[in-house]
């Protein structure tokens, strides 16, 4: 039997997962940082079949780097359910950017995080911004903490919405007052960010129950509500610790949002705007 703390409301989003492989179908990019298990989509589908989750939204994994097969395939197979974030680069022509709207993506991500890579030049996400516009997608920018102050600057020129991802990775024992989440609720200001939720387990310095990020998701959610989105961050790549349960996620959200009206809105109607269409 599944607790009903364990599950999701009808029509709820994740707008934060992945699929990696099978390497003998979907390769491995020959530059990637690191190398996951196998993830393929039907586990996937069968984790969102488990705690109720009826849409969701594919990150494409840098270690699949720009062949976006994986990520397009997964989207194909939900009958329009899915949707998907892409990685790309300036050479992308825009009919490619055409084709992958046309399967299902709605933004591309960018790593400011020493783990995954060199960051991207300010440069080359204003012109990616522009070049994305007309389509309607966003930008989903993934941080180490120490980058999240030197991003205000460019973040106040984007024509585009742009995401936040996993609380700005953020370290919860470093408290309210740091300077990366200070910096983070001053870009919750702005009208075309939004912020993720997800990634407790990363902010949090506990093995288990990730009770010390509950503060920073209620100042972000206190500062705006219908710019919040909640994510589950399957199949944590990279994670250091213990491996997190998308049952206990979907408890902790409830701690996070303990008002339900609220809860659900966060997770059936704000991420609508970036990927409903």
């Amino acid at each position: 039997m599944v607790l009903t703390d364990h599950r999701l409301p009808a029509g709820s989003w994740d707008t934060h997962c992945h699929v990696f492989g099978p390497a003998f179908e979907y390769p491995w990019a020959e530059r990637r940082t690191y190398t996951p298990e196998e993830v393929p989509r039907e586990t996937v589908f069968a984790m969102h079949d488990a705690i109720g989750a009826e849409r969701a939204v594919i990150v494409h994994p840098a270690c699949h780097g720009f062949d976006m097969g994986v990520t397009l395939d997964a989207i194909a197979a939900t009958d329009g359910r899915y949707r998907g974030i892409a990685l790309v680069d300036e050479s992308m022509r825009d009919a490619e950017l055409k084709r992958l709207h046309a399967g299902g993506i709605r933004g591309i991500r960018f790593n400011y995080a020493p783990s995954l890579g060199q960051a991207p030049s300010r440069e080359t996400v204003m012109a990616l911004a522009k070049r994305i516009a007309p389509l309607g997608w966003h930008i989903l920018f993934h941080f180490d903490p120490a980058a999240i102050e030197g991003f205000e600057p460019l973040a106040a020129e984007l024509p585009v919405p742009f995401v936040i991802d996993h609380l700005g990775r953020i370290r919860a024992e470093h408290g309210l007052d740091q300077a990366p989440f200070r910096a983070l609720l001053r870009l919750a200001r702005n009208e075309r960010c939004w912020i993720k939720i997800s990634g407790a387990d990363r902010a949090s310095s506990q093995d288990h129950g990730y009770d010390d990020s509950i503060p920073f998701a209620h100042a972000l959610i206190e500062a705006i509500p219908q710019r919040i989105l909640w994510g589950t961050d399957f199949p944590h790549p990279n994670i250091i610790g213990s491996m997190p349960q998308e049952g206990d996620l979907v408890a902790l959200l409830r701690k996070f949002v303990p008002d339900e009206a609220l809860r659900h809105a966060i997770l059936t109607e704000n991420p609508l705007p970036l990927y409903g269409n």
